[in-house]
């Protein structure tokens, strides 16, 4: 695992990604990452992700606990990181964010498919939605919890997405293929561009052999 600095130098820099990218804006959105054991860096309470200081990042545990803030509350979406880190002890990364596309389709009936091109195969093989809880609230971490074995993307329903992964850059690459995803779909649909998508069999074969990168074990 990386050092605890570069963790957060990586973090930094996400949050200057996710903002030149239209994955975020204003102060919506929240990032963290597992540093070591149990313990998490995650943004403060009403930070700007593209403008990111050491001291906007703070340090807690799975127990709650909080370090070192000096005034500064962590993020009210902490329930729905701690719970995600406590699910799934391989993730390194959560990335929570408002981004158009993506949004719009949690505010929608709208089914994301998977097997439009070679990213959103291996990036997007699950999606899981989680109903609408207040964000911040206990409600929605346990909501959260509840689907975290299921999928690395959450759409959360008229709020945004979580995605997580098993280090911050693969959880940055996946936000980025589900808004393209999000985006290709929705203009298509206004274009009346229909999109051929690949068989099932097709989809399957690319995960087992391709080699593009290893399968997801969803066996936890």
């Amino acid at each position: 695992m990386a050092s605890a600095e570069a963790i957060r130098k990586e973090l930094q820099h996400t949050g200057k990604y996710m903002m030149q990218y239209d994955l975020a804006w204003g102060n919506a959105g929240n990032i963290s990452a597992r540093t070591e054991g149990d313990r998490y860096v995650v943004t403060a309470s009403g930070t700007f992700l593209g403008e990111l200081e050491e001291a906007d990042l703070i340090e807690c545990d799975l127990s709650g606990n909080v370090y070192g803030a000096e005034g500064r509350k962590p993020s009210k979406e902490t329930p729905m990181h701690r719970a995600i880190y406590e699910s799934r002890p391989e993730i390194g990364a959560v990335l929570h964010a408002s981004p158009f596309y993506t949004t719009l389709i949690a505010c929608s009936d709208l089914e994301l498919p998977s097997n439009m091109f070679v990213e959103t195969m291996y990036y997007l093989e699950r999606i899981e939605r989680v109903p609408y809880y207040h964000p911040g609230s206990d409600a929605l971490g346990e909501g959260v919890r509840e689907k975290a074995k299921l999928a690395n993307v959450l759409l959360l329903e008229n709020h945004g997405v979580v995605v997580y992964d098993t280090s911050i850059r693969e959880a940055r690459m996946a936000l980025q293929t589900l808004e393209v995803a999000s985006r290709m779909l929705i203009t298509s649909m206004s274009a009346k561009v229909g999109i051929q998508g690949l068989g099932p069999e097709t989809e399957r074969d690319f995960l087992e052999k391709a080699g593009y990168k290893p399968r997801r074990n969803w066996s936890l």
